[in-house]
């Protein structure tokens, strides 16, 4: 039953305004431990938003939102500290081109958790391994393909003990070929029970992966449900429309 299990996040009444643009409107969900979450809709419908809200780098316009029963949006929040909890992985993957690939998976293990070097290379070795990047170490990250730097991403937001990962269309960037090597290390965390929202427009991955998939139009959720509910029988004629047309191509 979803109610046995711990809620991890929740969002209620959430709203996102730029100037006079509404981009999220009055947003209510709830994160379950071992979740993965699948937000999919329309570009501009206000899923890269909603994850950029609960990664704090967007402050939402009103509302509340909960990590681990705690309200994120006091101004006593370690910042660095709730982001080592609740990761992101960005599409542009954000590594530090200067830096080795071990590099970029100790140096926010050493700067916000404090681990000696000794540990953080320890943690560092164990997770390029498992996103199978342990050969690249030494490698400088601007000498990577777009699929290894995306997994280098992945591993060094492990290397923070998250309770979270947020994926914001991990793989919107990679090349066609690029995209099936990042997605089967993200189905190898959803198996292991890392809890997961991911902004895709992968629907195979969501319909096969999520355990809960989110359809966003305009700001708003017009539906949510199963992966069953929403691809074999969606109630909402906006996620008809938008589901024939994704599934068409």
């Amino acid at each position: 039953m979803e109610n046995s299990r711990r809620k991890v996040i929740e969002i209620k009444n959430l709203k996102k305004n730029f100037g006079n643009l509404e981009v999220l409107k009055n947003i209510n969900f709830d994160v379950y431990e071992k979740d993965v979450v699948c937000l999919i809709g329309s570009s501009g419908s206000g899923k890269s938003t909603l994850l950029r809200c609960i990664n704090l780098l967007e402050k939402p316009t009103d509302g509340i939102i909960f990590v681990n029963g705690n309200n994120i949006m006091t101004h006593a929040l370690n910042i660095n500290k709730y982001r080592s909890e609740v990761g992101m992985v960005f599409q542009s993957f954000n590594l530090f081109n200067n830096m080795t690939v071990l590099k970029n998976c100790i140096i926010s293990q050493r700067l916000v958790l404090k681990r000696s070097k000794a540990v953080a290379e320890t943690i560092a070795y164990k997770y390029l391994e498992k996103v199978g990047m342990s050969n690249f170490i030494k490698a400088d990250s601007n000498t990577l393909s777009g699929g290894q730097k995306q997994r280098v991403a992945i591993a060094r937001a492990l290397c923070m003990s998250p309770k979270v990962l947020l994926f914001d269309e991990p793989t919107s960037a990679l090349d066609p070929e690029m995209v099936q090597e990042v997605l089967n290390v993200m189905k190898n965390l959803a198996s292991e029970g890392l809890t997961m929202i991911v902004v895709t427009h992968e629907m195979g991955f969501a319909r096969d992966v999520a355990n809960h998939v989110v359809f966003m139009d305009k700001g708003v959720i017009e539906e949510e449900g199963s992966p069953q509910e929403l691809f074999i029988n969606p109630k909402n004629d906006r996620t008809k429309a938008f589901l024939s047309r994704i599934l068409e191509k």
